[in-house]
């Protein structure tokens, strides 16, 4: 499928890097992508979006390619970059779905751009670190423990991990994904980390950290920080979608954001993973998503 790549200058002087596909008179369907996942076009999602008339436009996170890193951003933040990309297309309403780390950041745009974003989908997307009754870390695999304590400690605690994460990441193949990502890979995962979809994986997570660590770096302070928004902003126009074979985000997670969002579309999954739904669910999931959003 065809892509563009362009780069929007914001009124602060920073560039946000974004790509489209699918019709340009389509509804837009914002992606946020995970942490940490670079400027790479999800064939299955883009087939499911455009048979259902939909335009994908994907803005990488500041820090991520060519979008220019914002040190100290919080989840919040993600929102006027996204309606600045938008009106760079000439587009106004739109919905909006994440997957992992960018759960959080389709969440907040259906929380603090209620005018424009008709609803959101959730994919096994991350919960605020400081909800009261979860235990963030529990059934995560031993390398995200890792990372989310180095995190809660700041920046400087946390980088020289992710920059010797990084080395193993650039020039990653799929072949090499699943192993790459060791305990964080469930079996489930690990079942459909082959072919087509393990290559656009690992092409993610090397664009991801070509340009360094900034995105991932600031995605995950950002997510040990408060997110900038109230789940009660979410009321009926928020989807979650989680599976309880994940180690990335424990199941946990989804049910605490599912019990926390008032009028939540609930899709807790059995037998799914991390990113099994990806491959398993996204036609239920865009179509739950446009039914939510008063567009079926």
């Amino acid at each position: 499928m065809e892509t563009e790549r362009r780069l929007v200058r914001l009124a602060d002087g920073r560039d946000i890097e974004f790509l489209t596909a699918g019709p340009a008179d389509g509804l837009p369907l914002v992606v946020h992508e995970g942490t940490p996942i670079g400027l790479v076009l999800n064939h299955r999602l883009a087939d499911a979006a455009v048979a259902r008339g939909l335009q994908i436009v994907q803005p990488a996170r500041p820090g991520y390619e060519e979008s220019t890193p914002k040190p100290g951003r919080v989840v919040a933040d993600v929102v006027p970059d996204v309606i600045a990309v938008l009106d760079a297309v000439g587009a106004g309403e739109f919905v909006s779905i994440g997957f992992s780390g960018g759960g959080p950041h389709t969440l907040a745009c259906a929380a603090l751009a209620p005018g424009r974003c008709l609803g959101s989908a959730s994919v096994a997307g991350v919960a605020p670190y400081h909800a009261e009754g979860l235990d963030f870390m529990a059934g995560m695999g031993p390398e995200n423990v890792e990372e989310f304590v180095l995190a809660t400690r700041g920046a400087e605690a946390l980088t020289p991990f992710l920059d010797k994460e990084a080395q193993a990441l650039r020039g990653i193949t799929g072949e090499q994904v699943a192993a790459a990502l060791g305990g964080l890979i469930s079996g489930a995962d690990a079942a459909v980390l082959t072919g087509e979809f393990a290559a656009g994986v690992a092409k993610g997570l090397s664009g991801a950290v070509r340009n360094g660590i900034a995105g991932w770096r600031d995605d995950d302070l950002a997510f040990t920080a408060e997110w900038g928004f109230g789940l009660d902003a979410l009321s009926g126009r928020a989807a979650i979608w989680q599976g309880d074979q994940d180690n990335m985000v424990p199941f946990a997670h989804g049910r605490w954001l599912a019990a926390h969002i008032p009028g939540a579309r609930v899709h807790l999954e059995p037998g799914a993973g991390h990113v099994t739904m990806t491959v398993t669910a996204i036609d239920r999931i865009l179509d739950d998503l446009l039914d939510l959003a008063g567009r079926a």
